[in-house]
């Protein structure tokens, strides 16, 4: 890539748009090319920008790299940073288990760097992407997303028998990233598989963050919450994480199988009661919960308790170091460049209107950076369903809702935003992008954006208006969503 940076102005001039030669190497966006046909050649541009930074973002988040740039194996040695160093020769045993949207190339990154020491393992990934992976030692097995099925509770079976004869001489690698709490569950004793997709369902229709979603499933199941280490006990445990989880909590990521859960019953039923779900729910569920609440269930292991003595958990991958990789990018493509925040959350398409309020800011005073620039947001929006049947996602609520505050005559800009697993919300879309041209679109169209956006229905007006929803297909990872604002 050749770059000519952005020549210098006086303050009353116009900002110049930066002179840069490259050729776009598109591996995750498949369809850049209908993204980028608008009418106006500077618009043009801004997208194309808009959409290397995306690309930026989502090959940061790669499994494999984000495994291989922290692990390796040195004279036998297992070297994790600087701070982990494990002698392989003093273990008898070495398994892989582990659940999640990236563990597909977590797995195959952890095979290449430990060759035939691996024993045995099982990784439970999202249904319809085992072939996409090439592994000898650790079995693979599919599970639903983002509501468990019957492969999600076979998979947490079988990684709990496998742990079952553990002992001291065993070294346990466990892989976890987004998706995971889906992936791998064991509902606690007469729990059934429907008690728990009803509640699955609808805990994320009712407008509950990750981490309470997370707190419920965690008290309700026989693997979360720090129920996997005290299956592993004695063994050493190492986690690798790839973190969706807004804050890098660990008791949050894949409802934190292997970390101490602060978390209580009482903290699970008042999520329950606070959403107005409480009676939604199954009997069974509800009971498990409320005796839970009196001391009549076992609590899930919290900080200090003996099975966390020999686990050590390791993020290696999250939404900051994307961000990060997408701000050296666009440094590359002489753009201004401000992180505003990898820790966005809220009401997506109330965060909508606070991004379209900082692009017009940006666009017409030049704050809080001067043209041209991008300013990079990272997070996880909630959207609160109001009715079923809708079709979209929270960043394609995100954009639809900026859209909406945006003037034709006055921002020229490009948002954009994207979920980084490739899948947003119920459609095949990973997100959407928009411009002047999706504005004039509109205009023409004579659409009524308010109709769609009140209506949860963000996939069907961007694939009825065209040019805006961004297809990656499941990306293999998922570090939360990247959302973009930019300006030349």
């Amino acid at each position: 890539m050749r770059i000519s940076p952005a020549p210098r102005r006086n303050d009353d001039e116009s900002p110049a748009v930066p002179t840069v030669s490259f050729t776009p190497n598109f591996t995750f966006i498949k369809n850049y090319e209908e993204l980028l046909d608008v009418r106006n050649e500077k618009e043009r541009k801004a997208r194309l920008y808009a959409l290397c930074l995306l690309e930026e973002g989502l090959k940061a988040a790669n499994p494999k790299n984000a495994v291989r740039n922290v692990v390796k194996v040195i004279d036998n040695t297992l070297m994790i940073r600087k701070d982990i160093k494990l002698n392989l020769d003093s273990y008898k045993r070495i398994l892989v288990v582990g659940a999640g949207k990236a563990v597909g190339l977590m797995a195959e990154a952890i095979e290449e760097l430990l060759s035939d020491k691996i024993d045995d393992g099982i990784i439970s990934i999202p249904k319809g992407t085992k072939d996409k992976y090439k592994l000898r030692n650790i079995r693979i097995i599919e599970g639903g997303h983002p509501i468990p099925d019957e492969g999600s509770i076979r998979a947490a079976e079988e990684i709990l028998n496998l742990l079952r004869d553990v002992d001291e001489n065993t070294l346990v690698i466990v892989l976890l990233s987004g998706g995971g709490s889906a992936l791998m569950e064991k509902p606690w004793e007469d729990i059934e598989l429907r008690d728990l997709i009803k509640l699955t369902k609808k805990l994320l229709a009712c407008g509950a963050t990750i981490d309470e979603v997370n707190i419920v499933r965690k008290h309700i199941s026989m693997i979360k919450g720090g129920r996997l280490a005290a299956a592993a006990y004695p063994a050493d445990v190492i986690t690798l994480i790839i973190s969706d989880v807004v804050g890098d909590r660990l008791d949050t990521i894949a409802s934190g199988p292997t970390a101490p859960d602060p978390s209580t019953f009482k903290d699970a039923y008042k999520v329950l009661a606070d959403y107005g779900i409480l009676r939604d729910i199954s009997p069974k569920i509800r009971e498990h919960i409320e005796l839970g609440v009196k001391g009549l269930r076992p609590e899930t292991p919290k900080p200090g308790d003996k099975c966390f003595e020999k686990v050590r958990n390791v993020i290696i991958a999250g939404n900051r170091l994307s961000l990060l990789a997408m701000k050296r990018r666009a440094q590359m493509l002489g753009l201004n460049t401000l992180i505003l925040s990898s820790m966005i959350e809220g009401e997506a398409s109330e965060v909508g209107k606070v991004v379209a309020a900082i692009a017009k800011e940006l666009v017409r005073n030049d704050l809080p950076i001067s043209k041209p620039a991008v300013i990079l947001m990272g997070g996880e929006t909630t959207v609160t369903l109001k009715e079923y049947g809708t079709r979209g996602g929270r960043n394609q609520e995100l954009v639809l809702s900026a859209l909406l505050k945006l003037d034709l005559e006055k921002d020229d800009v490009v948002i954009a935003s994207i979920g980084s697993d490739g899948i947003d919300g119920n459609s095949d879309a990973a997100g959407a992008i928009i411009s002047k041209d999706t504005l004039i679109r509109v205009r023409e169209l004579k659409e009524d954006i308010m109709k769609y956006l009140s209506k949860h229905m963000s996939y069907d007006f961007f694939k009825k208006i065209g040019g805006s929803l961004i297809f990656t297909g499941p990306t293999g990872t998922n570090v939360n969503d990247f959302t973009l604002i930019l300006a030349l």
